[in-house]
């Protein structure tokens, strides 16, 4: 009787506890999608009517943000830094894969650390690091031969390039996870049936791969998307969204527009991570 009241006690406990956790995560979300539909010029209560204006209005003071040409452009910046940082890291990754699973070498599980090591790393430190040694490296050539290195100065390719040293490693091991599970005895099979290296490659291992790999660059852009310690020390005039709001932040004071990117960011987070879900789920056939 005393062990079924524990039982009882415990998994009560347990379940506040979960309840609780989950609230504590999803509270400031809600708070801050709501008050991207108050009709007030300040994000607090109290609450004045629903509206949209802070979506779709396209006049001052109640500026939306499909008609704020600042937060569209840093949008912009971001889908196009999020993608290219996504397809090489995928592409990157997937050799990575390769490359620790498949292949013994001398230094392999060193190799591996350093692969691992930018995760723990700070991102300010790791921006400012990279900050460094592409200023250092494009002052150097500068002064040595007369040549300005564009893309070693602050912009979209340093931001990609920063983004990139650390992305990729989540990358890799989503990819090497799958790779381990590929059972290399179909591979076998088609090099006995005439199967050229390349068509095995294109055939087999890679559709094998794809979940792993579609999967892997959603997480990527997703990281990509909202990364702000590593992108603010290598940002140039082209501003990303993280960017352009800690701006407006700073300038302006929080308003609801912020929220209503906000909500919308959530919405697509939440949209992509859904599909990042569904295409690892296993196929039956495999």
């Amino acid at each position: 009787m005393a062990m079924a009241n524990t039982n009882r006690a415990f998994l009560t406990s347990y379940r506040i506890f979960v309840v609780a956790f989950f609230v504590f995560l999803a509270a400031p979300l809600l708070a801050a999608g709501a008050f991207a539909f108050n009709d007030s010029l300040f994000p607090s209560l109290p609450w004045r009517g629903f509206t949209l204006d802070w979506f779709f209005n396209d006049t001052e003071p109640k500026l939306g943000m499909f008609h704020d040409r600042r937060l569209l452009r840093g949008l912009y910046y971001s889908f196009v830094i999020a993608t290219c940082v996504s397809l090489l890291s995928v592409f990157v990754g997937t050799c990575n894969a390769f490359l620790f699973v498949r292949f013994q070498f001398r230094g392999k599980d060193f190799f591996y650390i350093m692969m691992v090591l930018p995760l723990v790393i700070p991102g300010v430190i790791l921006g400012i690091s990279i900050l460094l040694l592409a200023s250092s490296i494009a002052n150097g050539v500068e002064a040595a031969l007369s040549l300005d290195i564009d893309f070693l100065r602050p912009g979209i390719i340093l931001v990609v390039l920063g983004q990139f040293s650390f992305i990729t490693t989540i990358a890799s091991l989503v990819i090497i996870a799958r790779l381990r599970k590929f059972d290399e005895s179909l591979e076998e099979a088609a090099f006995n049936l005439g199967a050229t290296r390349r068509r095995v490659l294109r055939t087999i291992t890679l559709p094998y791969l794809f979940p792993a790999m579609a999967a892997a660059g959603i997480v990527a852009f997703l990281v990509s998307f909202e990364n702000f310690n590593t992108t603010l020390f290598l940002v140039g005039s082209e501003a990303p969204l993280t960017i352009t709001m800690y701006d407006r932040m700073v300038k302006v004071g929080s308003t609801p527009v912020l929220n209503a990117v906000s909500f919308f960011l959530m919405l697509g987070s939440a949209t992509l991570a859904l599909v990042s879900v569904l295409v690892q789920r296993d196929d039956p056939k495999t």
